[in-house]
């Protein structure tokens, strides 16, 4: 009996050792991690909308903040917002930009975790350019009848990415009619 208290004793402070490096190293790579996570998304916004000199945050959106990208002169130049739901294995998170006249600029895809060879390939720059300059009423799969090609195989992955996009869309319209509305106010104002 003896001998099984001892395994166990044994047993636990290995685990505790363990549990703590553990605790140790993931309080220093942690914040490393969330700051290049954050670069990430800034390198994704000014690909996705190169025209904005800065961004403006202003909502958001599943947990993500939606931004106003101006240009120089301080005129708005579209909107980039994270696109995300759930596809075949994973999340697909999509950094999306969009024109002024609520048309997808340009898509970039941060993080998936789908199924490599199929669902993976919604990275490559020829499936996402096929989202460029469509509205919310185009993001339509063409297995659905719309205009957009699913990946061969990964029909569920680009269904994702269209839906997503597409809700992300419905929210920035509404967003968007705020803008203009404030900036009509501030417009009388002045005169």
């Amino acid at each position: 009996m003896k001998y099984f208290f001892r395994l166990g004793f044994v047993l636990l402070v290995i685990t505790v050792i363990a549990s703590g490096v553990l605790a140790y190293i993931n309080s220093i790579t942690k914040p490393i991690i969330e700051e290049n996570q954050r670069k990430a998304k800034e390198e994704a916004r000014m690909e996705v909308l190169p025209e904005a000199s800065t961004f403006d945050s202003i909502s958001y959106l599943n947990e993500e903040t939606v931004y106003i990208g101006k240009n120089e002169e301080g005129n708005i130049v579209g909107y980039t917002f994270v696109a995300s739901l759930y596809g075949y294995s994973s999340d697909v998170k999509t950094m999306v930009g969009v024109t002024p006249d609520l048309k997808v600029n340009k898509i970039k895809i941060i993080e998936q975790k789908e199924t490599p060879g199929l669902g993976a390939n919604c990275e490559k720059p020829e499936f996402q350019k096929q989202f460029e300059n469509k509205g919310k009423s185009e993001m339509t799969v063409d297995k659905d009848g719309g205009n957009i090609i699913s990946i061969t195989g990964a029909t569920i992955t680009t269904r994702t990415l269209a839906q997503s996009i597409k809700l992300g869309l419905g929210f920035i319209e509404g967003i968007a009619g705020e803008i203009e509305t404030e900036e009509e106010k501030n417009e009388e104002e002045i005169e």
